[in-house]
């Protein structure tokens, strides 16, 4: 669904994903992938939000989804999940990503709806793009949150047809940063992953063919470190009303410290109100 774009000041502008139905940006890849195929039952691997995405769309459409997920995933999250009548299977952070690597989990016959690599999703989440081709004026850099790379895939994808000079820079959080380190070095790079309050965004490694395609759309790639993503957490609460979850601010934090034009994706929500009144008030 079609979000707004808002000033944050003279320089930055903020895309509002945050603002939908699901409080995340997911729902649009996992609309698309689901609404473009035979209505089926699905399975999806996922720590909250694109889960959400595939249980909303699941309900939309009549079929029963299952989510594979992490057991360190926010409760406050898994409960949304469940609410929107989906399943939930908890598993070992490496069975979860394993499920994403083979396309599939065990015991489960259903269709695989990946988070990441999957054309529909990431078409689906290139209407960001579409629309910021329509709505944004004249802007220099794109900050968009990284966790596995269909959003900023599909978005660059768009934009680089229809705004070829924007530079596209990525977000993540420095505990959980790998496509920060393997961008300069020209080869996917092994990192040190601890979990944070920013779990939306950022993991352990990368997916083989999204560094495939993040060489080709990809200018910058920005570790951020968790304090500068607790303070973008504050000035969208503070400045702009917004709730935003640590993956949501990330953006918001790299386009602080740059000095050119930026539109920011604010890609979610869905944070733990625990966890945000604790950062909001600190």
């Amino acid at each position: 669904m079609r979000t707004p774009l808002v000033p944050f000041d003279e320089r930055i502008f903020l895309k509002l994903e945050s603002l939908q139905p699901i409080g995340s940006f997911k729902l649009r890849g996992a609309l698309n992938a689901m609404r473009a195929q035979p209505a089926q039952d699905v399975v999806t691997a996922s720590a909250g939000n694109m889960a959400q995405g595939v249980g909303w769309a699941a309900r939309e459409l009549g079929v029963r989804a299952t989510v594979v997920a992490p057991e360190h995933a926010p409760r406050a999250k898994l409960d949304r999940v469940e609410a929107l009548g989906a399943d939930v299977v908890l598993v070992p952070h490496e069975v979860w990503w394993q499920a994403m690597v083979d396309r599939r989990y065990e015991g489960i016959d259903a269709l695989f709806i990946h988070p990441v690599e999957d054309e529909l999703v990431m078409a689906g989440n290139g209407t960001i793009g579409l629309e910021l081709a329509e709505d944004a004026p004249e802007f220099d850099t794109l900050v968009v949150p990284w966790g596995g790379g269909g959003l900023t895939t599909g978005i660059a994808s768009a934009l680089h047809a229809l705004r070829p000079g924007v530079r596209i820079v990525t977000a993540e959080p420095e505990t959980a940063a790998p496509l920060a380190a393997s961008l300069p070095a020209g080869r996917p790079v092994e990192i040190d992953y601890a979990p944070s309050f920013v779990d939306g965004a950022g993991g352990r490694a990368l997916l083989p063919t999204m560094w495939a395609r993040a060489q080709e759309l990809v200018d910058e790639a920005v570790a951020v470190p968790l304090d500068d993503v607790r303070e973008a957490m504050q000035l969208l609460a503070t400045r702009a009303g917004l709730v935003a979850e640590g993956a949501g601010a990330l953006a918001l934090a790299v386009a602080l410290r740059r000095s050119d034009r930026c539109v920011c994706i604010v890609s979610g929500r869905n944070v733990d109100l625990n966890v945000f009144a604790q950062i909001v008030a600190a």
